[in-house]
């Protein structure tokens, strides 16, 4: 399936606006996390937590599950494929590993903010929220890195194509071509 070059452009436009927001979420919600950590007001941690909360539901989990679809339709619809280039492969497979721990551990944000945010027994809770969030801005910027550097390389799958599509000289050395 081809996109036409204005759909290309527009699915491209979609897909960064998402993986952006996805990103500035995550990181958002970083600060709510670690501003609720080291909270010394009870009705202000939980104030924190509610507010994680529904930057959860409403804007990270909507927009990570947007930059999934986006991309996989942006691989189809245009001339990288989805299995052709080691770096979509790697894209891929991190942005599925990203929004499957993201459903996986939204459920403490919601305990958190259902609960006494200053009891002592939620302080493993309050530090997980934290850790975990770093650990998706940084899989966050590495699937961002991967976009912009696109390291060469073709796939087995993306090789066997090439060859049948009569660029075994671009085949042969196993690099992927430029836009």
């Amino acid at each position: 399936m081809a996109l036409t070059p204005r759909w290309r452009r527009a699915a491209l436009t979609v897909h960064i606006a998402a993986s952006v927001g996805w990103l500035g979420a995550v990181a958002a919600f970083l600060a709510l996390a670690a501003a609720g950590l080291r909270g010394d007001d009870d009705a202000r941690t939980r104030g924190l937590y509610a507010a994680a909360e529904v930057l959860t539901w409403w804007v990270i989990v909507p927009l990570a599950l947007a930059s999934l679809v986006t991309g996989v339709v942006q691989a189809l619809g245009t001339p990288w494929g989805l299995l052709r280039h080691y770096w979509v492969v790697a894209k891929l497979g991190l942005t599925v590993l990203a929004v499957g721990l993201l459903l996986l551990h939204t459920r403490p944000v919601g305990q958190l903010a259902a609960a006494s945010a200053l009891d002592g027994s939620l302080e493993g809770l309050r530090v997980q929220l934290v850790v975990d969030a770093a650990a998706g801005l940084v899989l966050l910027a590495v699937i961002t890195m991967l976009s912009v550097f696109q390291p060469r390389g073709l796939t087995p799958y993306g090789w066997r194509r090439s060859r049948r599509a009569g660029t075994a000289e671009e085949a042969g050395r196993g690099t992927g071509h430029r836009r």
